[in-house]
């Protein structure tokens, strides 16, 4: 009897951590250059003294749909898209190297070139840091040229260029924070085969569609469990019943 609710309240408590999973999809439906995460899980025994004679349910995370997102046209000179495969690089909140295909650049007051969430983004030298300009264009290899303030509109310089990386996706994983880092803990090579195109982002790859018919099927299984547990009560009272009638 022990066996038959533990595996049911161990599958109820693994449906619950896999619609978190899929909320937090659903969530960043909108949201510029997500990724959305996988799920699965599979069954476990539980390993102690003796024999292994229970079994558990464990939901795990595969891994990333690394599959690229719609092309949104914005007209914005440091909205950038990923061309193909890639990713931009930037620097965590830990100050550790990170990637992502989020391109919703931004300027600081100093200069500093940052992520739509404040996170510095990184060229060949380290965090950029764009002069004070009257123009600003991205080009597709990711060289940053500007206009400076009081010279002329042709008088162009070219004062950075962003760092592009093109890892292996299967060392790739996600951080605390959301963000892509290597699993071995190493920072990517700068790869100047990939491109970008400016005045353009990426979206999300979450289908939410998907997500909302996976979340229904959870609900319905955790129904499910619960009362698989009720029914092991049940059953449970029923023979300690028929012990006492003995």
């Amino acid at each position: 009897m022990d066996n038959f609710i533990f595996v049911a309240m161990s599958g109820a408590k693994e449906n619950m951590l896999n619609q978190q999973l899929h909320m937090n999809n659903l969530a960043n439906a909108s949201t510029t250059g997500f990724q959305a995460d996988f799920a699965a899980a599979r069954s476990q025994p539980v390993f102690g003294p003796g024999l292994p004679t229970r079994v558990y349910s464990m939901t795990e995370n595969p891994g990333t749909d690394f599959k690229s997102g719609s092309m949104i046209s914005t007209g914005n000179s440091l909205d950038v898209a990923i061309n193909g495969e890639g990713f931009f690089t930037v620097l965590d909140k830990n100050g550790a190297e990170a990637y992502t295909r989020a391109g919703n650049f931004q300027l600081t007051e100093t200069g500093m070139l940052t992520t739509g969430t404040g996170l510095p983004v990184l060229g060949d030298g380290g965090p950029v840091v764009i002069p004070p300009s009257q123009k600003i264009d991205i080009m597709a290899d990711g060289s940053i040229s500007i206009v400076p303030l009081g010279v002329e509109n042709n008088a162009t310089a070219v004062v950075g260029r962003l760092k592009m990386v093109k890892p292996d996706l299967n060392n790739m994983t996600k951080n605390e924070s959301g963000l892509l880092v290597q699993k071995n803990g190493e920072p990517a090579e700068a790869d100047g085969t990939v491109q970008l195109v400016s005045g353009m982002l990426e979206s999300s790859n979450v289908n939410a569609i998907s997500e909302m018919v996976s979340m229904i099927s959870l609900a319905r299984q955790y129904e499910m469990q619960v009362k698989l547990m009720k029914k092991a009560e049940e059953m449970d009272q029923s023979s300690t019943q028929l012990i006492r009638l003995s």
